[in-house]
């Protein structure tokens, strides 16, 4: 009987998250590896070269501010933190001078040539 009730509990939750996956995928897209970009991270793709084969060229874990360096024209920067955690690309180092938020699983075609920080923001 026990495992009867954990088989359906299991089976509701599993449900419940695929329905969940259906109407806002980018907030499910954030539970996995997303065009190689780990779960957790904010990672940023080569210059000119979109998903570049879903191989980042920076990957960032870590609450708050990180620098760049020699990033310049166009790059795919994309969010697949957890938890509702946002991203922010900012003109000055240490996270100075933050643009708008990148919200859980989404990303943006970014000209990295004024951006020297990027920030993650815990929610």
């Amino acid at each position: 009987m026990r495992t009867m009730k954990k088989a359906a509990a299991l089976t509701f939750a599993v449900g419940a998250l695929a329905t969940t996956g259906m109407l806002n995928a980018g907030a499910a897209q954030a539970a996995g590896s997303w065009h190689g970009c780990p779960s957790g991270a904010v990672c940023v793709y080569p210059q000119n070269a979109g998903w570049n084969g879903d191989r980042p060229s920076l990957v960032f874990y870590s609450y708050g501010a990180h620098n760049l360096s020699n990033q310049y024209g166009q790059h795919y920067v994309a969010n697949n933190q957890t938890g509702g955690a946002t991203a922010r690309t900012c003109t000055g180092y240490n996270g100075t001078g933050c643009e708008g938020y990148l919200y859980p699983g989404t990303f943006i075609d970014k000209d990295m040539t004024p951006i020297n920080s990027i920030v993650l923001v815990r929610p």
